[in-house]
């Protein structure tokens, strides 16, 4: 017996040396541009080591963000279905891996039976009760002669890399949109203190023309004027309230809480906006996780390729046994009662009617469309990275403009109602600066807020800190969350 476990052993080793057949993967070249066409019309870029890594939203210097942003990653539900779903991939991996060994099982069983003697009495005379039994050890195993398992495995291992980039993807996508919604609060709650300073200011106005209708030097339409002026303010000053409800319901579900659950103070000190040095195009490559699941679906149709090229190839199954049998059962484990057995067995399709051809074809397909895929997100991440930095330096400029437009309308408001208390003008002049006023501001604030989340968009199109390198080789479960 132990020749047969000698030739068996050596048998495993040349087998698992076997060859793979279909096409190795090498992942295909696109078009990279040196630099961002934006790029230097925007800012300089700054050292790549300075770039966001980790707790990006530090940058902004936002007391809530930073203490939100910590929380997606552990209780944002989607991020929790994306972590769910790479570690079933990651349980496929030990499937697939389990192929490539034998399987072996042991067996036992034992019966006990009487049978009648022949006889034409009716009292026929009965046998003794006779025992026996069995105990076996087996093994069985398919030598992956063409690669077919291994392929499996390097198909798994893939979409395991993919859906820890999905994860990634995940996690980034709701950070960035936590930290929009945040942004869209604190202007929310900057945009209310503006308008409650209205109010004030309406309110003082008001007063000033009841005053000068009582005393006769105003017309009453004036008075009716200044009063639905102050009334538009204070209308537009509740429905705020809308906005900063919704903000604050979506921001507690994102970071996995109910609405009830997570109370905003107001604030009217907005995030600062951060340096986001950009760095080179080709390092999008790498810091971008849609990117890298892009990638590394592309690698798993690759290797599904030899899965289905591995059908054309015959399959082989090895198999033996070792163990006892006795009947009676008595001195089961006598070296008279050992019995053993080896076997093999060899399956090939001769005729499929063009199946495996289609198979192969179909594989080679489901390839060419994922290349497609890859190289579409590529060019769409650099789409999005020029998007953003085409934004953020025409709003710089715009920024400069809407500034000076709002100093000089609070300094156009305040002329026009002194000139009004003065007799030189009427009220219809200061009704239009002041409403001047009020819009510019709001466009400012408005322009502020579109450089807060154009800067957010900007550090989750360039990755957030995120790199290819950090995904693992799936050759672990990972920790459960």
């Amino acid at each position: 017996m132990k020749t047969h476990h000698t030739a068996l052993a050596a048998s495993l080793a040349m087998l698992l040396s076997g060859c793979m057949v279909g096409p190795d993967y090498h992942r295909p070249q696109v078009p990279v541009p040196a630099q961002y066409k934006e790029l230097p019309g925007w800012s300089q870029a700054a050292p790549a080591a300075e770039a966001p890594k980790g707790d990006w939203w530090t940058g902004f210097n936002d007391p809530l963000l930073n203490q939100l942003e910590p929380q997606v990653s552990v209780s944002n539900q989607t991020v929790r279905q994306a972590y769910a779903n790479y570690q079933q991939a990651l349980a496929e991996v030990k499937v697939a891996r389990a192929s490539l060994f034998p399987t072996i099982g042991l067996e036992g069983s034992g019966s006990k039976q009487r049978s009648a003697h022949s006889s034409t009495s009716l009292n026929a005379n009965l046998s003794p009760i006779s025992t026996s039994g069995s105990v076996e050890g087996n093994i069985s195993w398919a030598p992956d002669l063409w690669g077919k398992v291994r392929r499996t495995i390097e198909e798994n291992k893939a979409t395991a890399q993919a859906s820890e980039a999905t994860l990634a993807n995940a996690t980034l996508s709701e950070q960035v949109a936590l930290a929009t919604a945040v942004i869209e609060l604190r202007i929310t709650d900057a945009n209310t203190d503006l308008l409650q300073k209205t109010v004030d200011a309406y309110t003082e106005s008001l007063r000033v023309v009841e005053n000068q209708g009582t005393a006769g030097t105003a017309a009453p339409s004036d008075v009716i004027a200044a009063r639905t002026q102050l009334e538009n303010a204070k209308a537009s000053l509740i429905a705020l309230g809308i906005a900063r409800a919704n903000y604050a319901h979506a921001i507690a579900v994102l970071v996995g809480k109910n609405p009830e659950e997570l109370d905003i103070p107001t604030g009217t000190t907005l995030p600062t906006l951060p340096d986001i040095p950009v760095g080179v195009p080709s390092t999008l490559l790498q810091r971008r996780p849609d990117i890298a699941v892009a990638e590394r679906q592309m690698a798993a149709q690759n290797a599904a390729v030899g899965v289905a090229v591995a059908a054309y190839y015959p399959s082989v199954s090895l198999s033996a046994a070792d163990g006892f049998s006795q009947s009676p059962l008595a001195g089961l484990l006598h070296l008279a009662n050992h019995i053993w057995s080896l076997g093999a067995n060899v399956d090939e399709t001769v005729f499929d009617f063009g199946a495996r051809h289609g198979e192969v074809a179909a594989a080679k397909a489901a390839y060419e469309g994922s290349v497609a895929n890859y190289r579409g997100t590529v060019l769409t991440a650099f789409q999005n990275v020029e998007d953003d930095l085409s934004g953020l330096r025409i709003l710089a400029q715009q920024a400069e403009v809407v500034d000076d437009a709002a100093k000089n309308a609070t300094e156009g408001a305040r002329i026009a109602l002194n000139e009004y208390q003065a007799g030189t003008v009427d009220y219809t002049t200061v009704a239009t600066a002041q409403a001047t006023q009020l819009s510019t501001a709001q466009s400012a604030l408005s322009v502020k807020q579109q450089r807060l989340v154009d800067t957010v968009s900007l550090i989750g199109d360039i990755g957030g800190g995120w790199s290819a390198g950090q995904l693992s080789d799936s050759k672990s479960s990972g920790s459960a969350r």
